[in-house]
């Protein structure tokens, strides 16, 4: 008998919402919790009589912590699943610690005005979660979240030190736009349009946007070229692997889509710096991602596949190993299951696995933990139930 919290109601929210009433034995209640709380309604109306799971919902704003605490009092949740904006994740981990609650999200917190992706802010939790004897969960999505688990099971498994690991995510699906993100547009342009970095020696190594690029060969993708960014797990994996000389993180885009992105970002519209307009203040980017289409709308156009994963070099008995462990994930398949495209399903699903790690009891220890912390085995073997079943290669195309 649990009960989650789900605070959110985009395009990932609905991928949690469909899986935690899928999996009713772990998830016998759950509240959809947004600022919006039609969107919520919404969600509720669709699902309430596929399943046995109870669903409620409620309208709560996730920049405040009086009002979180209420709602979390008035409901009493086992687990705060928050799936809002990275921005708010500070102050849902601290209404979770005001009312003894465990928290899990996908993405780490990042300050509205800057865009800088560090963990230090909810790292610097730990103790207070320990105290509080709560657990946080941070970036359960796909990358950040199963590439640590990913990373964990390889480092279990396979080798005795990890000395190169490559994260590859490849978006081989196709909306049918000139442009469009996957994912919420503010976060991606900001991900997209801030310089690259990459770990090597203990050391961060900074390039400019774009300045890297490769080409790869993905299973059931095919060749797309693929370029170096700052990525979150970068951070906690350099610390949590052992033997890590260096990381580095890959996305592919296609041509169109990095010719509009120059374009957006030369004429000044994916500056997050406030300008005047007609006596008011707005953020040009926040104006571009109202006039862009939402992420949530396309699923039913969105064809092709997704590939992500990670290639490790290291050793294993003194001899060198090379391993590769991905997930493909049909655009349209995700749709016909749970109205999205693959990239919110791809995220959804493992916030949904982790949830119930730690709501069973298997991933629950008082403190602040990234994924790739705690045992990877029983997540993996969720992965396949739940539809990201995963591929191992031991003889993989490394990345020069």
């Amino acid at each position: 008998m649990s009960k989650a919290l789900i605070i959110g109601a985009g395009g990932v929210a609905g991928v949690v919402i469909h899986k935690c009433c899928q999996n009713s034995e772990v998830f016998t209640e759950i509240c959809i919790a947004s600022r919006t709380k039609s969107k919520c309604d919404k969600f509720k109306d669709e699902l309430q009589n596929k399943t046995t799971t109870k669903i409620t919902t409620a309208q709560v704003d996730a920049d405040n912590v009086p009002e979180l605490v209420a709602l979390i009092n008035e409901y009493k949740p086992d687990i705060v699943i928050n799936v809002a904006l990275p921005y708010q994740d500070l102050h849902i981990m601290d209404a979770c610690l005001e009312t003894g609650v465990d928290y899990l999200d996908t993405a780490n917190y990042e300050p509205e005005d800057t865009a800088k992706f560090e963990y230090k802010w909810q790292w610097d939790y730990k103790e207070r979660f320990e105290k509080a004897g709560i657990t946080a969960v941070l970036g359960c999505g796909f990358d950040p979240g199963v590439t640590g688990v990913f990373s964990a099971y390889a480092q279990k498994h396979y080798f005795d030190e990890i000395n190169y690991i490559d994260i590859l995510d490849c978006n081989g699906g196709d909306h049918g736009y000139p442009f469009a993100t996957n994912f919420n547009p503010e976060i991606n342009i900001r991900e997209v349009s801030a310089k690259g970095s990459y770990i090597e020696d203990g050391k961060w190594v900074e390039t400019e946007p774009m300045e890297i690029k490769r080409t790869y060969n993905f299973d059931q993708v095919g060749e797309k070229d693929m370029y170096l960014l700052h990525h979150e797990e970068l951070e906690s994996l350099a610390i949590n692997i052992k033997g890590i000389k260096r990381i580095r993180f890959f996305m592919t885009f296609g041509q169109s889509y990095l010719t509009h992105l120059k374009c957006l970002e030369n004429v000044g519209m994916t500056s997050i710096e406030p300008i005047e307009y007609e006596g008011k203040s707005i953020v040009p980017l926040q104006f571009l991602k109202a006039v862009l289409p939402d992420p949530s709308t396309l699923g039913p156009r969105t064809v092709g596949k997704t590939n992500i994963g990670c290639i490790f070099q290291g050793k294993k008995d003194g001899k060198p190993v090379n391993y590769y462990l991905y997930n493909v994930c049909d655009h349209q398949e995700c749709y016909k299951e749970v109205g999205s495209q693959a990239i919110s399903y791809t995220t959804g699903v493992p916030a949904m696995i982790g949830a119930s790690m730690v709501l069973t009891g298997k991933w629950k220890k008082p403190g602040v933990y990234n994924v790739e912390e705690f045992n990877p085995d029983p997540f993996m073997d969720e992965l396949n139930k739940w539809g990201l079943p995963w591929t191992e290669n031991f003889e993989p195309v490394l990345v020069d």
